[in-house]
């Protein structure tokens, strides 16, 4: 289906407050176009990857943000550079490698070539053949560098940002959530596991509304509430930055079933058992200090997971305004045994594409979006809870959605 673009932001959300969110929000390709402008392109911060993936001098992957191609390379002093992927000449996209390691960067169009911080080292026939052609005499190479974005790194995690008067990173995530993040990268060396990637045929908003919403849990995933990985009577907490845009769901497993969160749940299996345990062969780590789950948001394009033992960051790439793509990269830590290893990427088989949990996320996001294009008129609810945005003891709230949209319509000016 074929939605119409707006011409006019005001019409599209009218009405005060978060917790009615218009279709158009997920599907207006004009509201979508100023998304990228405002956000992924603005004062944000956006995860593009970990410190392990660009091990050495001239290692380098590439990734997006928003719709525009980047690349993450380490430079010969040790620093991590995220330079634009599109050349100065014309604006090719030389990169195309996933990664790889490269003593300078070379467009194969006309063979312009950089260096790891981005700075034109030299452009072939500059001065002409035989005294016919070449550049102008005022072409300097100094003035003619790849776009070189705002970077911060914390504890091995790399954030880049297209806008050069971003606050700074500790003071973007604020307090609350800053100590969610530095619970799980504390500075220990991390281990690289690998990856998964999908495409999700949905707006990138609903995967950020899927890791803040604890109403779900309990309700969509049979693991999740029969196996008390994460039930509507877990001991949790919710947190949020000042603004609502970042949030912590954490949450503590439980070992009895409270008949009032499973009576009439169709996903609970009262007599469902493994014929692998392995799966819920669940250790407690010393850095957890209590939970078995910590998810963070880190708006716009980031999920920062700790599930049981599996760990992984998230990745969210807006496709068009009806997609995105979601990149998992799974890791450990470099003192890990080689029993948590193992652990680690065996219950990894919980989340991510295929995942026996993740798996019901990507479908549902999916049909939410077709039933957001059928109908432009319609209005999302988010009121479990009420509709004020605040911290919360429990589950039984989409409180920290109505935080995300108070903060996006800041942003959006709609």
């Amino acid at each position: 289906m074929t939605t119409a673009q707006t011409d006019d932001f005001a019409t599209v959300w009218s009405g005060s407050g978060s917790s009615r969110i218009p279709a158009p929000v997920y599907t207006d390709p004009a509201i979508y176009a100023r998304e990228l402008d405002r956000i992924f392109y603005g004062p944000h911060w956006n995860y593009v990857g970990l410190e392990i993936e660009v091990p050495e001098p001239g290692c380098f992957k590439r990734t997006s943000i928003g719709e525009r191609s980047v690349i993450v390379i380490r430079n010969r002093a040790g620093q991590i550079n995220v330079l634009e992927n599109r050349c100065a000449h014309r604006a090719m996209q030389f990169c195309q490698e996933k990664s790889g390691k490269v003593k300078t960067l070379v467009c194969p169009y006309h063979q312009w070539n950089y260096n790891h911080d981005g700075n034109l080292l030299g452009v072939p026939f500059q001065r002409g053949v035989k005294g016919q052609g070449g550049m102008p005499d005022d072409f300097r190479l100094e003035d003619h560098a790849l776009n070189r974005l705002n970077v911060a790194v914390r504890n091995g995690v790399i954030f880049g940002s297209f806008s050069h008067a971003v606050e700074p990173f500790e003071d973007y995530l604020g307090p609350a959530v800053l100590a969610c993040f530095d619970r799980t990268f504390d500075g220990r060396a991390l281990v690289l596991h690998g990856y998964s990637r999908q495409r999700i045929p949905g707006n990138w908003k609903l995967m950020m509304e899927n890791i803040k919403d604890p109403y779900h849990p309990g309700l969509l995933h049979t693991w999740f509430v029969t196996f008390g990985l994460w039930r509507a009577d877990n001991k949790s907490q919710l947190i949020m930055d000042d603004h609502g845009r970042h949030a912590c769901m954490i949450s503590k497993r439980s070992e009895t079933i409270d008949p009032a969160v499973t009576e009439g749940v169709t996903s609970f299996r009262r007599n469902m058992t493994l014929n692998d345990t392995s799966l819920l062969d669940i250790v407690q780590e010393p850095w957890w200090n209590g939970p078995t789950v910590c998810m963070t948001t880190i708006f716009p394009n980031v999920i920062l997971q700790q599930q049981v033992n599996s760990l992984s960051t998230r990745q969210i790439i807006p496709v068009g305004p009806g997609a995105f793509d979601f990149v998992w990269t799974h890791f450990g830590f470099a003192e890990d045994t080689p029993e948590m290893t193992a652990r680690r990427i065996h219950q990894a088989n919980l989340f991510g594409p295929g995942g026996l949990v993740s798996a019901d996320d990507g479908e549902v996001i999916e049909f939410s979006q077709d039933g957001f294009e059928q109908d432009q008129a319609f209005s999302a609810q988010c009121e479990l809870g009420g509709r004020d945005v605040a911290d919360s003891d429990h589950m039984v709230t989409e409180t920290l959605i109505r935080g995300m949209y108070r903060y996006w319509r800041e942003v959006m000016a709609i």
